[in-house]
């Protein structure tokens, strides 16, 4: 989906308002380390005066004045820092802030648009907020056993180490997760889990029932008006740093869902972008929907992880 000019001037305010709340924490620093710290605003102001008379003298053709321009600040830079230091502030207190190191809070690096813009304009476009809201219920810190017991107990933790596996090497190592078993027995919960951990490390994450995407993708399919929007949506789909797909066999299955969904799953398996399905069916009912072509990527790719035991919902409500 492209941005409109409203979304994306939106996301840009947030972007000025880090810039503004960034600048005023330096400046209080600043202020502080001023008042508490004697000698470092004289060291700060002969920095100033120094760069004016070197200036002056690479004016009137002094070949030597950069050079000593810059051995000079080197001393006056050591100076500051050796205040910070013997003050008990660590050497940069007073380094620029920024939420985002990566492209210094502007959105953009070389041009191309940063991780973190990447993240808002996801969260916007597909009212990520939502998620955010159910993660705050659903995350590794909420996480309980309290449900399971014997065999499906064993079961759960060993699903649980996977999903903790995964988002702990999210970064680091290339994996597809394949949740599959009977109902309510955790597999949207540990998915969930899973982009907690990813989203707070900074990565794109999109999440869809499969219904609710492919219903998105029949919509936008055949509409002409609606070809940027859908071009848009697939590069999102094969592009974003993780994809998670609900409830798969819930979609209308029809030739073109089948088609999109094996055009999703090969783009991302080629870009090696990590995906994550959950499913109600077994596998051999996956292996009896899916054309054999979609059901040997998924084979072939995805670390399987089946749940099996009580339906939690049901066992919470019944204890509330």
């Amino acid at each position: 989906m492209a941005l409109t000019a409203s979304q994306y001037n939106f996301i840009m305010r947030q972007y000025e308002e880090r810039q503004t709340r960034n600048r005023h924490l330096r400046e209080e620093r600043l202020r502080h380390i001023y008042n508490t710290i004697d000698g470092y605003r004289e060291i700060d102001e002969s920095v100033a005066s120094i760069s004016v008379a070197q200036g002056r003298k690479m004016l009137a053709g002094d070949d030597n004045a950069l050079v000593q321009l810059r051995q000079k600040l080197r001393v006056l830079s050591m100076d500051r820092a050796r205040l910070l230091l013997d003050n008990g502030y660590p050497e940069n207190f007073l380094q620029p802030v920024f939420d985002c190191p990566d492209c210094k809070d502007t959105g953009y690096i070389q041009g191309q648009k940063c991780h973190c813009f990447k993240q808002a304009e996801i969260a916007l476009l597909y009212e990520q907020s939502n998620l955010r809201q159910i993660l705050e219920k659903e995350n590794f810190d909420t996480l309980s056993y309290s449900f399971f017991e014997g065999d499906t107990l064993v079961s759960y933790r060993k699903a649980v180490e996977k999903s903790k596996n995964f988002a702990g090497n999210f970064k680091t190592s290339y994996q597809n997760l394949f949740f599959y078993g009977t109902v309510g027995t955790g597999k949207t919960f540990l998915s969930n889990c899973i982009a907690r951990e990813c989203i707070e490390m900074g990565c794109s994450v999109l999440y869809f029932s499969a219904a609710s995407l492919f219903t998105l993708l029949s919509r936008n399919a055949y509409s002409f008006k609606n070809q940027d929007e859908m071009a848009s949506l697939c590069s999102d789909l094969y592009t974003c740093d993780l994809l998670i797909i609900d409830d798969l066999g819930t979609e209308t299955a029809t030739a073109f869902t089948l088609s999109q969904f094996f055009i999703c799953l090969n783009e991302r398996l080629l870009r090696k972008k990590p995906i994550i399905i959950s499913t109600n069916l077994s596998l051999e009912d996956c292996k009896n929907r899916y054309q054999d072509r979609i059901f040997s990527r998924i084979a072939s790719n995805f670390e399987f992880c089946k749940l099996t035991g009580p339906d939690i919902r049901m066992a919470k409500r019944f204890a509330q």
